[in-house]
């Protein structure tokens, strides 16, 4: 078991409709699998099989209802499934990142501090946190004019890029990626291709969902079928 940095055994997870007489809808049943360090495993699947379920059920932003969630911390390994609010929380400050598809910030902060700001959390200092943002932000083809604007008046593009700079400024064990590349195009596409392989490299364990097939194919190791966990979609 030590060899890997996120294993989920049995993991379930369902959605109580208080409004409908609490009516039960399944998600996903029995979710088992392992992700190894410098290994890119892709949830696979049509829309509303669960894949971004799974992914907030390893971040804690989803509390799953049976089975283990161990994620590697160093020596230990800690389930997100049973751990306190306070133990998930140290656990996203310096093991696990995370990238969605929406950006969501302080409104007024600039864009090279949102960024800088994420390196910073590795206990680095300013210089290296400022030298980090301003490489990513460059790759990811966000022009230098708009570095010291706040991003919500970005386009949807850019404002992406912006979040998958801040979400890869910081070097963490464990990479969650929630459609990244959603709003991309090719040449950016290509760029985050780039740095997820960057990642790897590094030794990081991704677990990534792509709507592009293209992007898909050239980062996964191995994908994941969510729909074999498929659960009654209602109970």
């Amino acid at each position: 078991m030590t060899q890997h940095s996120v294993i989920l055994e049995g993991v379930s997870k369902s959605f109580t409709l208080h409004l409908r007489d609490g009516l039960r809808i399944g998600v996903v049943d029995n979710v088992s699998f392992a992700v190894s360090p410098g290994e890119c495993v892709v949830l696979g699947g049509p829309s509303g099989a669960g894949k971004s379920s799974i992914l907030k059920m390893i971040y804690g932003n989803y509390r799953c209802e049976a089975g283990r969630i161990l994620v590697r911390d160093g020596a230990e390994f800690v389930d997100v499934a049973t751990a306190e609010p306070r133990r998930v929380l140290a656990l996203r400050a310096s093991v696990m990142g995370y990238v969605s598809q929406f950006l969501r910030v302080i409104p007024r902060v600039s864009t090279l501090d949102i960024v800088a700001g994420a390196a910073q959390s590795d206990g680095v200092g300013e210089c290296e946190a400022w030298s980090r943002a301003e490489r990513l932000l460059t790759l990811l083809n966000v022009p230098e004019r708009l570095w010291s604007l706040p991003p919500a008046t970005f386009s949807g593009g850019e404002q992406q890029r912006v979040n998958i700079a801040r979400g890869l400024a910081a070097e963490r064990p464990v990479l969650l990626l929630d459609e990244p590349t959603a709003s991309l195009d090719a040449a950016n596409r290509a760029v985050v291709v780039r740095l997820i392989e960057e990642k790897k490299a590094a030794g990081a364990a991704v677990i990534g969902i792509f709507h592009d097939e293209d992007v898909r194919d050239r980062v996964a190791d191995r994908i994941v079928d969510v729909t074999r966990f498929a659960t009654e979609k209602a109970a």
